[in-house]
């Protein structure tokens, strides 16, 4: 007896926008069981993890500033993965993002003027982009696996950075702590809003429906999806695979690389050995959830903030574990992933017949 997965010819529209919200009450409801198991009132840390943060001020800001990097990381891994390029790395994008863009402040300190902060953002989006082309390049040219390529060069990435604020980029004056110097005002993203966010939230919202809008209206955005659902179909009408597989990345890579460098000249004022609590890996679940459309991620990426927010709350309140954020939002992400797939695909359980011949052998 075995099970097979059998496409069905067609799929419930309803059901598919539905699924993120299936998703997200079947990891509700596994992350009760889980604070029962370890021996916590499961409604409590339901309360404390999805609720409380909405409840007060201070949390809610900080659930916005973790959301903006989920964000704009998330629109542009959803590029790559609607043009059917899987890049895994964005995690690396954004620290060599933050690198590029933290030269400026940190190289030449008494550069301080009103161009300060663009070069900057403009800088780290160059950086993402340069770190994300390397596993493209490789692709296109020697078809190599993406997957592997991005994946292994986020650890290059942390490593160059580990090595940065240890050594050329340490504070002469940080009394030898592993930490860059802290950058100036004109380096510093403004708050906005009376100070409950930074500009970097407003901004991630423009881009995200600017996608939004270039995947839906635009030649760019029809050349991505039909290259993504159907590569052949998409080489008859004059797309080139390589070329697109280059734009992808480079977007993705440019997103994840300006979200790095408006973190360390935001949240952070700084670059230090981490930099991110694994805003690159979350982000893939956030364009999952999103189904992959830019409004959706806006959504996703406030739903997985909270669960960073969450996590910190019920580990102070409750002695719980600080990964159980990792633990739901992995969670999380099986249950988009198999919704997903039980709409497109029918279960089969298939028995397993002896053929005629090795039985009368028998």
């Amino acid at each position: 007896m075995r099970i097979e997965l059998v496409k069905r010819k067609e799929h419930s529209r309803t059901m598919a926008l539905l699924s993120p919200l299936i998703a997200v009450a079947l990891t509700a409801l596994s992350a009760a069981i889980l604070f029962s198991i370890t021996g916590h009132n499961p409604l409590i840390g339901l309360y404390k993890f999805f609720i409380e943060p909405l409840t007060q001020q201070w949390s809610l800001e900080a659930t916005i500033d973790k959301a903006t990097p989920l964000i704009l990381i998330g629109c542009g891994l959803a590029v790559c993965y609607l043009s059917n390029n899987w890049n895994i790395g964005a995690e690396g994008q954004f620290v060599v993002g933050a690198l590029f863009g933290s030269a400026l402040p940190i190289l030449f300190p008494s550069f301080e003027n009103v161009i300060t902060l663009p070069l900057m953002l403009l800088f780290g989006a160059i950086g993402g982009a340069l770190w994300a082309l390397i596993p493209a390049l490789l692709k296109t040219r020697f078809n190599t696996n993406e997957i592997l390529t991005s994946l292994m060069l986020v650890y290059v990435a942390g490593l160059l950075l580990d090595y940065l604020v240890r050594g050329p980029w340490r504070d002469p004056d940080g009394y030898n702590f592993p930490e860059s110097r802290i950058f100036s005002d004109a380096a510093t993203l403004p708050e906005v809003f009376g100070g409950a966010m930074s500009l970097s939230a407003p901004i991630t919202i423009v881009i995200a429906i600017v996608l939004a809008i270039v995947l839906a209206k635009t030649l760019k955005g029809f050349e991505i999806r039909v290259m993504g659902e159907s590569p052949r179909a998409g080489s008859f009408a004059g797309f080139s695979a390589k070329r697109l597989t280059l734009f992808s990345f480079a977007i993705a890579g440019a997103l994840a690389g300006l979200a790095g460098t408006m973190e360390v000249s935001g949240a952070l004022n700084q670059l230090l050995p981490s930099i991110s609590p694994g805003y690159g890996f979350t982000a893939i679940i956030v364009a999952f959830l999103g189904r992959l459309n830019p409004i959706g991620i806006i959504i996703a990426g406030f739903v997985l903030a909270l669960s960073y927010i969450g996590g910190e709350g019920v580990q102070s309140a409750m002695g719980v574990s600080n990964e159980i954020a990792s633990v739901i939002q992995g969670l999380l992400l099986f249950f988009v992933l198999a919704c997903d797939t039980l709409i497109l695909y029918r279960i089969r359980m298939v028995s397993r017949r002896v053929p005629t011949g090795e039985a009368s052998h028998v």
